[in-house]
């Protein structure tokens, strides 16, 4: 049994202040074992407590309500938060590694996670990410506890890149990475848009793909459909052309996959409100304008 000196100053049991910046740990609860019981803070604590369960599970309560923590969830109790939470009664063991620390001013945003109930915040991440994280929570441990004289600013150092992990993991869940037939197809419907005889059957056979799963991927992840975003592609090219060089209407048309004049400056102006020859006026009077202002 533990003095309560010891206690004092053993961050797994009651009664430690936990007045550092950082302070970080693993708690192996076993059934009956002496760090079998509920931690239990009504008022909370000053500081952020991470907290990640890697064995076993826990169970934590807030007014009634209960959440049972498994291995891979990562909880967050920001200050002033209601402590309550142990061993699952049905579980044999809860091995959670945790950190508490207070927060550098511009980590705010980081740590605005949705909540389980009340203010506890809860991120699980995807099993393609989650070594990392528990990578990430074993370095800040080592930092945490270590005697070196840079060693806690390592530790934050580390739970920021940990914080910045999430961060990075959610935006990949809302913007996951564009697949790479289609970045390929976008290059090479910029790289032919002179092509005249343009069909989505040749760009599908580039990437390897049926025109119909190339045109489903497509507007999966751009929104749009392939002709429509070729569209784009001409008329901002032309929009470059007539504003930056005395290339000819025609050519310009020709440039962009237009062999027949009339037909462009009918689509031009359907896309931009403006014929060419308008666009080109308009932008030569904007550096005219410019120029008089300067001299």
């Amino acid at each position: 049994m533990k003095s309560m000196a010891e206690a004092q100053n053993d961050p797994l049991l009651p009664g430690y202040s936990f007045n550092a910046h950082l302070v970080a740990g693993l708690t192996p609860i076993e059934a009956n074992g002496y760090l079998d019981f509920f931690i239990d803070r009504p008022l909370g604590m000053k500081g952020y407590i991470l907290n990640l369960t890697i064995r076993g599970q826990g169970v934590v309560k807030n007014q009634g309500r209960e959440f049972v923590c498994r291995p891979g969830d990562i909880l967050l109790f920001p200050p002033g938060e209601i402590h309550h939470y142990g061993r699952h009664p049905e579980a044999r063991e809860w091995y959670h590694q945790w950190v508490y620390f207070r927060p550098r001013a511009y980590w705010h945003e980081w740590l605005n996670w949705p909540s389980i109930f009340a203010n506890t915040g809860f991120f699980r991440p995807d099993e393609a990410h989650q070594p990392h994280f528990s990578d990430l929570f074993g370095q800040i441990i080592n930092a945490g506890q270590g005697e070196g004289r840079y060693s806690e600013l390592l530790a934050i150092n580390l739970l920021e890149q940990l914080l910045l992990r999430r961060m990075e993991a959610i935006n990949e869940s809302l913007h996951p990475p564009m697949d790479n037939r289609v970045r390929e197809a976008c290059q090479y419907i910029s790289d032919h848009l002179a092509d005249s005889n343009f069909d989505i059957a040749s760009v599908a056979q580039h990437v390897c793909l049926s025109p119909s799963r190339l045109s489903h991927l497509f507007r999966q992840q751009l929104g749009i459909s392939v002709l429509s975003w070729r569209e784009d592609q001409r008329i901002s090219q032309a929009k470059l052309l007539l504003s930056t060089t005395r290339m000819p209407i025609a050519t310009v048309g020709r440039n962009v996959g237009f062999d027949d004049q009339l037909y462009f400056s009918r689509v031009f102006k359907k896309c931009t409100g403006a014929s060419p020859s308008e666009f080109r006026a308009g932008c030569e009077e904007k550096v005219n304008d410019v120029a008089v202002k300067l001299s």
